[in-house]
């Protein structure tokens, strides 16, 4: 018997659990001729401000052991230039969730995203990028401080039309307080994790690897520590998870679900196989016809500790 892939994202349906991650699948577009869109449950956009951004110098991209280390600076053609040129490709597609991920470097940058796009058709949902460097605050990053993301999560969910996911930086003491923290200020569903801080050093020249000198840790890598870190949000929060960090096959994203996760996002593998999301999807099917699992919904949160 087929099973039911459905599964409902504080409510955005997804047609199956699994989605491409934000800075993996650019704007969608340029996947159209590479994955089945249909085949997916949606993407999550590159992030996306106010004015276009040209990112930071190269080298911004090196593969370490068991993952990669990124720099790419946000670069983006904007929001303007979003919903005019990218956007509308995806506005017939009803089956495929768009969810736009936003960022900036005060809440008033992500507020005037998000008003930009609440006048745009085909997003299903904000994805707000709280791993940035606040400027007006010494650049303390939103998602390390429980009152500037409490700040910023409610700004933006007043200001917002459509559900607000909240992306949390896993470079914190305790991930479920800020997630806590993320659902008391309005968020409907969060996001994590992201990327680890992380630096790699050419012992030749004895500079680093990156242009930035530090970077986003992602990949198999992180796996592990993101699943542990989706399992400990996940009992202090009520609101969907969506799962993420090093998943390259369907039984990673089964580790996500199990967890705790709703659903999950699939990033870095794409750079090394660029129908990976796809893949990803049909295997969790297959798994779930095997495992005699007849709704994926039910594997969330099915983690027996033993505790």
């Amino acid at each position: 018997m087929k099973p039911d892939m459905r599964v409902d994202l504080a409510g955005v349906p997804l047609r199956t659990p699994v989605i491409a991650a934000s800075g993996t699948f650019g704007y969608g577009v340029e996947f159209e001729d590479i994955v089945v869109l249909d085949r997916i449950g949606g993407f999550v956009t590159k992030g996306i401000s106010y004015l276009p951004m040209a990112g930071n110098a190269a080298p911004r991209l090196i593969e370490t052991t068991g993952g990669m280390i990124n720099a790419i600076g946000l670069q983006n053609v904007g929001v303007d230039a979003f919903v005019t040129t990218k956007l509308n490709a995806f506005s017939q597609r009803p089956g495929c969730a768009v969810i736009a991920n936003v960022f900036g470097y005060e809440a008033a940058d992500y507020v005037a995203v998000v008003e930009v796009l609440n006048r745009a058709e085909g997003i299903a949902a904000y994805e707000i990028n709280a791993s940035c460097p606040n400027t007006t605050h010494g650049g303390m990053v939103f998602g390390a401080d429980q009152a500037l993301l409490a700040d910023l999560v409610s700004r933006v969910k007043k200001a917002s039309h459509r559900p607000v996911f909240v992306k949390l930086s896993p470079n914190v003491t305790s991930i479920a307080a800020m997630a806590k923290v993320a659902e008391e200020s309005g968020a409907d569903a969060l996001s994590l994790v992201n990327t680890f801080l992380s630096l790699s050093i050419d012992i030749r020249t004895r500079k680093p690897r990156i242009a930035n000198v530090t970077g986003g840790l992602s990949g198999p890598a992180i796996k592990p520590i993101a699943v542990r870190m989706v399992w400990e949000s996940a009992q202090a929060v009520r609101i969907p998870i969506l799962g993420m960090g090093g998943i390259v096959s369907p039984e990673d994203a089964v580790e996500f679900l199990m967890a705790g996760a709703t659903a999950v996002q699939v990033g870095t593998a794409s750079y090394a196989d660029p129908r990976a999301v796809e893949r990803i999807a049909t295997g969790l099917e297959q798994w779930c016809v095997r495992n005699q699992v007849e709704r994926v919904a039910s594997l969330t949160g099915s983690f027996e500790s033993g505790r």
